[in-house]
């Protein structure tokens, strides 16, 4: 009878020991961009009726989340107007069809969007344009309560375009304000700010065009300023990118501030890389910004094929890789929009794998959200069954202060004869929780979903296909991406 008792503990041992870990979810960061401006991605037009912009939003988030992406970027302040309820600038041309006016009924794409993204386990950053007060693509007057109206001083027209001037002390608190009011107000998880900083170059009659900001370059140097105007405006640019980033993380400490510069610093870096130098004619030192870390994620713009030489992705990612001494997330953006252009769709996926190999990067992110609800040239059906046929969670921010979240209070209904478990929990209120990852073991087989904070139940029933689980683990993932520890069904035995 011992012998028996102990092989029966031995083997019982065996058992326990052969049930392996869960293994471990992506982190990978993988974003859309979604631009309101000139109608590019959304509203498809202006002035639609509400229930229909509101029908194209939910259609983009559900594209996502089916992807398996877990990052959208909306674009909400195109040109100093605003696709939500803000207290300072006019409504948005592309969102009413006439800027100043309210949508009717009224309601708030900003908050809709925080709060569909969130019930589908997405992300949802706010993408906004410092400096940019007037799109060539307009479908509407200027409004009285525009700031190109409100203060013109502050304004410099420029081509096609009416530009704040970034050497206005004045029009950087104006652009710093705003922004930090959209991060004050909304439950978004990002703010992000594009290329545009002072302006991509423009010309008449095939002559190049000057930013004639004289006024305020003058002002500074009679005040004793002595940085030549390239230096002194990349320093107006610089001071702004740190404030802001300070700013966000003041506010509330886990919302991320992503950039996406242009895909090259300056050409020649690295050797053999020709275009234009961002950092001369948009005054914009990313690299810096990488290096000083007052961005957490960067998403330079690597929007040319792979098999371009002199605009060389794998060259450029590489390079920026080596640029990020502060450790933020580089994601580089992909051009799917180029499918059909100057790629095929699986240059596209070749350039997600290239990122996978390059030990720098933690993801990427697509201009734009059309190519992929569009599925240009196959790229969404391509990457949905290949490179992103499993969930991914965003990756972690350590450096953002955040505590680890607390263990979901998980309790469970067994009825074995029906073949029926139903499990429910409650999410402590002390750190916010981001989204759950639900991992499910079948005898030694484990499987893993993403489930969005909001979830407070799973069933399994037999009669649905749903067998029950052997195990259950609930895993809370915080709003900068920390693990908690996981709640556990059935509950382990208490140690005597």
């Amino acid at each position: 009878m011992r012998f028996l008792a102990l092989l029966s503990l031995l083997v019982g041992l065996s058992v326990t020991a052969a049930v392996p870990e869960p293994p471990e979810l992506p982190q990978e960061f993988r974003g859309m961009w979604v631009a309101s401006v000139g109608n590019i991605d959304w509203p498809t037009k202006p002035g639609l009726p509400v229930a229909t912009q509101q029908a194209q939003l939910r259609g983009m988030l559900d594209m996502a989340k089916r992807l398996n992406l877990n990052v959208v970027i909306l674009q909400v302040r195109p040109s100093c107007d605003a696709l939500y309820a803000s207290p300072y600038e006019p409504w948005s041309e592309y969102l009413s069809g006439r800027m100043g006016q309210a949508p009717f009924p009224k309601w708030d794409p900003l908050q809709f969007a925080c709060e569909e993204a969130h019930v589908r386990g997405l992300e949802l950053h706010a993408w906004a344009n410092p400096f940019r007060a007037r799109y060539h693509q307009a479908v509407s007057p200027i409004s009285a309560d525009h700031v190109t109206r409100r203060h013109p001083e502050w304004v410099i027209p420029y081509g096609r375009f009416f530009w704040l001037d970034p050497g206005n002390s004045d029009a950087r608190d104006w652009s710093l304000k705003v922004l930090t009011d959209i991060v004050r107000r909304y439950d978004i998880d990002g703010l992000h700010l594009d290329d545009y900083f002072y302006p991509y170059p423009e010309t008449l009659d095939g002559v190049g065009l000057p930013f004639v900001d004289d006024v305020t370059y003058d002002r500074y140097r009679r005040n004793g300023g002595r940085l030549t105007r390239e230096d002194w405006r990349r320093d107006n640019i610089n001071g702004f990118v740190q404030r802001l980033h300070s700013a966000i993380h003041a506010e509330k400490p886990w919302v991320k501030f992503g950039l996406s510069p242009f895909g090259i610093w300056r050409p020649g870096f690295p050797a053999g890389i020709k275009g234009l130098d961002a950092y001369t004619i948009l005054s914009a030192d990313s690299r810096q910004w990488l290096n000083a870390g007052w961005c957490d994620y960067m998403a330079p713009q690597l929007y040319w094929p792979t098999s371009r030489r002199e605009q060389s992705f794998q060259g450029l990612l590489h390079w920026w890789a080596e640029q990020n001494t502060s450790g933020r997330l580089l994601v580089p953006g992909i051009a799917s929009a180029s499918v059909g252009k100057d790629r095929q769709s699986g240059d596209v996926i070749n350039q997600v794998q290239l990122s996978r190999k390059d030990g720098g990067a933690k993801g990427v992110v697509f201009w734009n959200a059309s190519s992929l609800r569009d599925n240009l040239g196959g790229v969404a059906n391509l990457l949905a069954g290949s490179v992103f046929d499993q969930p991914a969670l965003v990756p972690e921010t350590p450096w953002l202060r955040s505590a680890e979240p607390p263990t979901p209070e998980l309790t469970g209904i067994l009825k074995p004869s029906q073949g029926f478990l139903s499990l429910k929990w409650k999410l402590g209120t002390n750190d916010p929780v981001s989204v759950l990852v639900l991992q499910t073991r079948y005898g030694t087989q484990w499987q893993q979903g993403i489930l969005p904070a909001q979830a407070g139940y799973r069933e399994f029933d037999r009669r649905r296909g749903l067998a029950i689980p052997d195990e259950v683990r609930l895993v809370p993932i915080g709003r900068t991406g920390a693990h908690g520890t996981a709640a556990v069904w059935p509950a382990p035995a208490s140690t005597p």
